[in-house]
């Protein structure tokens, strides 16, 4: 039997703003607002190979390697170049590096909605 869906995560508006650089704006069933840039985005990005990456650093922390070069190079910052819905459960956004897999659910986002309220809401061990 499927999950019932968490009516907080619902959206009731989404604007993308790939023009202006602004990042994503959406508005939630619950009455609250979240915003996130797109370089907040590129790093949270939850496909299978960003995934990978993330577990591997994580891996790699606990084991106490040096996960980043002594002088790192400049990354510019991670910008939208398209952002696509896909039905009317997620978003996928293309990015300036490349990357465009990571297929972004309005659950996914709410949980990972970076004020402090939702982190405590949707990220704690309780939820």
């Amino acid at each position: 039997m499927p999950t019932p869906l968490d009516e907080r995560k619902k959206p009731t508006a989404v604007k993308i703003h790939v023009k202006t650089g602004a990042g994503v704006d959406i508005t939630w069933a619950d009455g609250h607002s979240s915003h996130y840039d797109f370089a907040y985005l590129r790093e949270q990005c939850p496909c299978a190979t960003c995934n990978d990456e993330r577990a591997k650093k994580e891996s790699m922390a606990a084991m106490n390697l040096q996960t980043s070069p002594l002088l790192p190079m400049y990354k510019p910052k991670p910008k939208a170049q398209a952002a696509t819905q896909v039905g009317s459960y997620a978003i996928q956004i293309s990015f300036n590096d490349g990357h465009s897999t990571g297929i972004y659910s309005y659950d996914y986002l709410r949980t990972q909605c970076p004020c402090a309220e939702c982190a405590a809401a949707f990220r704690s061990s309780t939820a």
